[in-house]
């Protein structure tokens, strides 16, 4: 069975940008299981409802729950133990270890191994940079924390061992494939071209993508243009 992993990451970034509807269909569409790690399931739901600020958007994912759309994949610990030993344990600024991975993003790795997803979709930059490139991300704490970074290269080489063969994917490039499907029409009509005066096609994919980074997506402004220029090209 086919299968994607989501990231806490990306589905806030869904969520905040009043995507979450497309989700059923585009599961449809893909003919697989959407799945989050425990971990996820509590930091998309059950933190959220015990506050205000996020509550309606908890309230969203629940029922895309409890409507099968996403179900949540109870990993292995010793899978996640493992993960977690090796990805804090590349990276050292002082003599003190950097932890890169947090608890849901462990745990969706770890999914994501667990049942060889077809993809594991998260917007966090650092841990996808560490999943595909960890030599620059090294570069980027070095700037960032203004200090010689060590690594532990015995830990990397394991690490890219292990993660070897998994396919990151972000909600951009999710929800690109979703206005390619035709799923965000009704944003096109040409009422609202009368109405607004603009080219709605051009406007629609620049808010699509700013809107997910401005939420949290890593994504250049140079990915930006090229996707608009890429996706307003064919028509």
């Amino acid at each position: 069975m086919k299968s994607l992993v989501f990231d806490t990451s990306t589905i806030i970034s869904i969520a905040t940008n009043n995507l979450l509807w497309v989700l059923p269909e585009l599961k449809k569409r893909f003919r697989g299981e959407f799945y989050i790690a425990p971990t996820v399931k509590r930091e998309v739901i059950d933190v959220p409802l015990q506050n205000k600020k996020y509550k309606l958007e908890a309230m969203q994912i629940l029922s895309l729950m409890g409507a099968g759309t996403i179900k949540t994949y109870r990993n292995s610990k010793k899978r996640v133990q493992e993960i977690s030993d090796m990805a804090n344990k590349i990276f050292k600024s002082r003599d003190t270890w950097i932890q890169i991975m947090h608890d849901g993003e462990i745990e969706s790795l770890a999914v994501a191994i667990d049942i060889n997803a077809d993809a594991y979709v998260i917007d966090e930059r650092n841990t996808r940079l560490l999943i595909e490139n960890p030599e620059v991300l090294g570069e980027l704490l070095q700037q960032k924390l203004h200090t010689r970074i060590q690594i532990e290269y015995n830990n990397l080489r394991k690490f890219k061992e292990y993660v070897k063969g998994i396919r990151i994917i972000r909600s951009i490039e999710l929800m690109t494939i979703a206005y390619e499907l035709g799923m965000m029409n009704e944003y096109l009509r040409k009422e609202g071209r009368e109405i607004a005066k603009i080219d709605l096609r051009r406007n629609l994919v620049d808010g699509m993508l700013w809107g997910l980074k401005l939420k949290g997506c890593s994504i250049t402004k140079k990915e930006i243009r090229e996707i608009i220029g890429l996706e307003t090209s064919k028509f």
